[in-house]
């Protein structure tokens, strides 16, 4: 996963979008005036209010390298934001190499035999169909979830953030969690203003929002520390 782009001086840009709220100056004199410090107090102060359409001027553009159908299937269900994925029309899944297998699976040795000579089955079949003279877009129809993918996704500061509140929660999906994890340190890393309290819900809340489906063994105070220190 790599942080391909993002808006240059994304800070600056949005702390001059809040101060255009309060302020009579022209936005292109204010951004000239704007320095960092000044830029993340005014979005703290502005998102603390709930206005975050500040921040939505800012976007950033990710990589997802070899992850599997059914994340990106759970990914593009974010609708504000842009997509760009590899096609099964042209790519060719014919190894085991080429499908994601879960921990649970690879840790059990009798799962991992079951799912590797399933695998197996499928590219075996999969190459039949493709040599019957069978497209790629038809014969694709018997690849598994676990079928790797790449994707480019664009989202802005705002939805990113709504993005993490849902998967970096402990009950998200693992694969999609660890995705959401990692393009949260390097968006953190990019511009820390922006994502500052960022994380799953009960970083910004301070309490868990799922009720009875919270997990058992998830301390809000842990996951707290934990992003915040990210």
């Amino acid at each position: 996963m790599k942080l391909l782009r993002c808006t240059a001086d994304a800070e600056l840009l949005c702390g001059t979008a809040a101060l255009t709220t309060i302020k009579s100056g022209k936005p292109s004199d204010l951004l000239k005036e704007m320095d960092e410090e000044t830029a993340k107090k005014k979005i703290r102060l502005v998102t603390g209010y709930g206005h975050a359409s500040v921040i939505e001027h800012a976007y950033f553009t990710f990589s997802l390298e070899d992850v599997s159908r059914a994340m990106t299937h759970q990914l593009v269900r974010h609708r504000i934001a842009s997509y760009t994925q590899q096609s099964q029309m042209y790519v060719t899944y014919d190894t085991v190499e080429k499908y994601v297998v879960p921990r649970s699976i690879e840790d059990n040795a009798e799962a991992r035999k079951l799912f590797d000579e399933t695998l197996e089955r499928i590219s075996k079949t999969y190459k039949r169909l493709l040599g019957l003279g069978i497209p790629k877009e038809d014969a694709r129809f018997v690849l598994p979830n676990a079928a790797k993918t790449n994707i480019i996704v664009t989202m802005n500061a705002r939805e990113l953030r709504h993005f993490f509140n849902l998967r970096c929660c402990a009950r998200a999906q693992w694969e999609i969690r660890e995705v959401a994890v990692e393009m949260l340190k390097q968006a953190k890393k990019a511009a820390p203003g922006l994502f500052l309290k960022a994380g799953p819900n009960c970083v910004e809340l301070g309490y868990c929002p799922e009720g009875k489906m919270k997990p058992s063994e998830c301390s809000v105070s842990e996951v707290k520390t934990r992003f915040l220190n990210l």
